[in-house]
């Protein structure tokens, strides 16, 4: 599929920081079949790698000329990257910036939060990997610190993402947290012993808040993938499924 049709059902929103663009791709179009239909960049769930050379030349031709795609290895963990000096295809990270034009910031999803970031002046930007695991590691922390900037000039956006009336957690991912049952981000599940829904977008802004970000400048956290089955893949719904790419660069 040509990128200005399938980019017409992409998530594009406007962080207001001129000359910096967000774009979130969805499952519509793209070259994959069976489980993996739509627009799968993924290239570690076992999908036909033509078909996601294919999508991924799809979203390559969106972006403007010469921008290389930090297509990562993701492992839930806290590495942080500068792409302009440790960035190599399938190298093992979570989150990357860079405050160079020649570098499209990117992360990988399929239920885990896509968080990216800027700074108001167009400085630096970056893209990290938010699943529980990341977050409850501090991911956001080790990002934010790793940006020449300071916090209260960062703007961030809350990409696709389970839900909170979907994401299903137990009390070892509430520990992780320092969470107790009665917390604005956890519901209990009726006739569900020990079993939670959890509000990853609502810990996302909690952690940017506290990192120093300003609460008008957080941005997003409203796409549930879970209950989108035509739009989004979802690990949780699906099991074998693709992924979609969120990423931010300078036009």
């Amino acid at each position: 599929m040509a990128a200005d049709s399938a980019s017409s059902n992409w998530l594009q929103p406007d962080l207001g920081v001129p000359g910096v663009r967000v774009v979130s791709t969805t499952r519509k179009g793209g070259a994959s079949v069976g489980r993996y239909a739509g627009l799968n960049v993924g290239d570690h769930v076992d999908d036909d790698a033509g078909h996601v050379e294919q999508n991924r030349a799809t979203l390559q031709a969106f972006l403007p000329p010469e921008r290389t795609i930090t297509w990562l290895k993701q492992v839930h963990g806290t590495r942080v990257l500068n792409a302009r000096s440790d960035y190599t295809q399938g190298v093992e990270a979570d989150a990357i910036w860079t405050d160079d034009k020649a570098f499209a910031c990117t992360v990988m999803t399929a239920d885990c939060l896509p968080i990216v970031l800027a700074d108001l002046h167009g400085r630096c930007v970056a893209a990290v990997h938010g699943g529980w695991r990341g977050l409850a590691s501090n991911i956001l922390r080790e990002a934010i610190d790793a940006l020449p900037v300071s916090p209260g000039e960062l703007v961030a956006w809350l990409g696709p993402a389970i839900g909170p009336m979907a994401f299903e957690v137990g009390g070892d991912v509430l520990a992780a947290f320092y969470l107790a049952e009665t917390d604005a981000s956890v519901r209990s599940i009726p006739n569900a012993e020990g079993k939670y829904l959890l509000d990853l977008n609502m810990i996302a802004g909690r952690q940017l808040l506290a990192l120093g970000l300003r609460a008008e400048n957080i941005l997003g956290g409203e796409v549930c993938t879970f209950s989108n089955p035509d739009h989004f893949y979802s690990h949780r719904r699906d099991g074998v499924t693709g992924r979609m790419a969120t990423v931010i660069y300078y036009e």
